[in-house]
């Protein structure tokens, strides 16, 4: 059987385009639910969003590189491993975070920082991670990402669609109001339809391959999440903010990763699988949290 490292997963300039319209729409709908007052709240009241943000942008790199030394995945999986946990949080958290009966300002506020952070945090993280990495050297060594040509790719991915995004809920207020709904329906229904059509095109490879991901990705996820909970628990935040970081914590945006695998990796398979499969399992992770979490009452989850 090929290596994991050798193969390339099946996916056409078209369908590239595709995903990179579906990761705009995504964000663009995210920016409907922002303002510049979420912003301003970071600096009034910072600690609760930067334990959170340390527990993303710190914590979350530094568990991945640990797994990856202690189990040894092949190097491209570990680069994909890599690739998420630099990658800013998914928009659906906010979407668990709200199930979940937790802290919806802070996971907006948490998404939204680290989604425009990410201009510059995802490129130099994951430049500087990869080289610890052993055994990845012929492959950083083929593929050479220029963390200028990556904060391009995330300017035009991200930061614009939040700029429109925010710009026509501050100029049409009425209009965002209308359209908030029907766009997040349709950002998800439209990404997940695309993550089908990607996966009957490439049953062949994941066939072969998935299971020398499953564990991994299920692993990685479920350490993250426990990890972000069990860090704001011992910050001392309430229930509340546990259960809002644990999830930003746990929920990569997979979507741009597997942009930016397609765009600089040339779908490198271990690194796309990682990817595609987060982006499967971290929806059903969270969803599945998210409705436990739900069940406690609210008394109990406003609590310490």
């Amino acid at each position: 059987m090929q290596s994991i490292d050798d193969i390339v997963i099946n996916f056409k300039p078209e369908q590239l385009f595709f995903l990179n319209i579906c990761l705009g729409f995504l964000m663009f709908g995210v920016a409907l639910d922002l303002s510049l007052r979420h912003f301003r709240d970071l600096f009034r009241a910072p600690r609760k969003p930067l334990i959170g943000l340390f527990s993303q942008w710190i914590l979350m790199p530094s568990l991945t590189l640990v797994l990856v030394f202690l189990l040894r995945p092949a190097p491209s999986v570990a680069l994909g491993m890599i690739l998420l946990a630099c990658c800013p949080g998914g928009n659906v958290s906010n979407y668990a975070v709200h199930l979940a009966k937790a802290n919806s300002a802070l996971s907006v506020l948490m998404t939204s920082v680290s989604t425009l952070g990410a201009i510059a945090v995802t490129p130099l993280a994951f430049t500087y991670l990869s080289q610890l990495i052993p055994g990845t050297e012929s492959l950083r060594a083929s593929i050479q990402v220029e963390p200028a040509n990556m904060i391009r790719t995330i300017l035009l991915l991200i930061i614009f669609p939040l700029a429109l995004g925010m710009g026509m809920r501050h100029y049409f207020p009425r209009l965002t109001a209308k359209i908030q709904a029907p766009v997040k329906y349709l950002s998800m229904a439209i990404f997940l339809s695309f993550v089908v059509f990607a996966i009957l095109g490439n049953l062949d490879n994941i066939y072969r391959y998935l299971h020398l991901v499953f564990l991994l990705v299920v692993l990685h996820n479920g350490l993250a999440l426990t990890m972000g909970y069990f860090f704001a628990k011992a910050t001392g935040l309430n229930q509340a903010d546990r259960r809002a970081i644990a999830i930003e914590t746990g929920i990569q945006n997979s979507g741009l990763g597997l942009i930016l695998i397609f765009n600089f990796f040339n779908g490198l398979g271990g690194m796309a699988l990682i990817a595609a499969f987060w982006g499967i399992w971290h929806l059903i992770s969270a969803f599945g949290l998210a409705m436990y979490w739900r069940s406690t009452p609210s008394a109990k989850v406003m609590g310490a």
